[in-house]
């Protein structure tokens, strides 16, 4: 099964993020199937977080299965990538 989701980089106490499809089964930092975009959320507090996305990529891999996860989905959100649904009562 494939996860679109996090892999950190960047410093000690200033992480970076890239947005990358990922078996599941692999580590969070490690290999990876395709890189998706990236997620600076270290930005002044009156900027937002800045966030790149290949937006042709991200629709492939929804449109193939790949479940995001709940941060890499909150990003798609507001991005308007995808739109919001109700989670079933049950």
């Amino acid at each position: 099964m494939v996860k679109i989701r996090l892999r950190r980089d960047g410093a000690k106490k200033r992480p970076f993020y890239h947005i990358v499809a990922a078996d599941v089964r692999r580590a969070r930092d490690g290999r990876f199937i395709e890189q998706l975009g990236y997620y600076n959320p270290m930005v002044a507090a009156d900027v937002a977080p800045i966030v790149e996305l290949k937006e042709d990529r991200l629709r492939y891999w929804l449109g193939v299965g790949a479940q995001p996860t709940d941060k890499v989905h909150h990003i798609l959100l507001k991005s308007g990538l995808i739109e919001a649904t109700t989670k079933a009562e049950g």
